[in-house]
């Protein structure tokens, strides 16, 4: 029986196989956003003491319904008011309830960079990224080869959008190569949802010194956040601490107000 991670990828494949027909990757050079230079996610991190890569994330295979009626515009900005490092926006339509309408109606407003959350799986979804105005691109190692990985970071770089490479455990540490900017290590298993931030803590010190290292999934607690960062973790990605609450921003602003005490 298939993995969620690998219904996702087979789905994702699908979609843009058939969206190549509808719109081919050149069109993608036409668009406004393709030519424009991005904002550094790289430079954002490092700037800051606790950079917090917040997401709009509307729902999850594992938790189905976070927030399914929150509005982009109003979360992310309220994410970028309240002093996010970066925003993250889920684009995955058919398990996260996701759309590339949600990045594309946040950019006009947000100053920061935009980081497309999605499962990429084919060049196509690199060009479109940088068409649809974001900074930064998701790979995910467990989705992809080596080979796959090294030839999507060349692509991304060539377009002109930074990397962040996910990884979940030590086989999957020769995923990365020189074009990666940031190197993630998910807490959460995308096989079985299960959380542990131990898994960032035992793959840190095999992380290349020269990559960015941030820490992603079930940072929940001041604690955690502060036990990894004095470990090495420059940056934090979370949504759903968030997302899960009426007001996303506001739980953001009281993150690091209590973390900056």
């Amino acid at each position: 029986m298939k993995n969620i991670l690998q219904q996702i990828n087979e789905n994702r494949l699908q979609q843009v196989l058939q969206q190549q027909k509808l719109k081919p990757i050149s069109a993608f050079k036409n668009e406004e956003a393709f030519a424009k230079p991005i904002i550094s996610i790289t430079k954002s991190i490092t700037t800051k003491e606790f950079a917090i890569i917040s997401e709009f994330k509307k729902a999850s295979p594992s938790k189905g319904n976070i927030n399914i009626d929150a509005n982009v515009l109003e979360v992310t900005v309220g994410y970028q008011n309240a002093g996010a490092a970066a925003i993250s926006i889920l684009t995955e339509q058919t398990f996260f309830k996701g759309s590339n309408d949600d990045l594309l109606k946040a950019r006009p407003s947000i100053l920061i960079p935009i980081l497309r959350k999605d499962f990429i799986v084919h060049e196509y979804q690199i060009a479109e990224s940088k068409a649809m105005g974001a900074d930064v691109v998701l790979l995910i190692a467990a989705s992809l080869s080596v080979q796959q990985v090294q030839e999507y970071a060349a692509y991304a770089k060539k377009v002109g959008l930074e990397i962040l490479l996910e990884i979940h455990d030590e086989n999957e540490l020769n995923h990365i190569c020189k074009e990666v900017d940031i190197v993630g290590v998910n807490n959460r298993s995308l096989k079985t949802f299960e959380v542990d931030i131990n898994t960032s803590l035992r793959l840190l010190p095999l992380i290349p010194k020269e990559k960015l290292a941030i820490s992603e999934s079930g940072l929940s607690s001041i604690q955690n956040i502060k036990t990894l960062h004095n470990a090495g973790f420059k940056g934090f990605l979370m949504g759903e601490a968030f997302m899960k609450t009426q007001q996303p921003h506001q739980e953001l602003q009281n993150l690091l107000q209590n973390l900056a005490n």
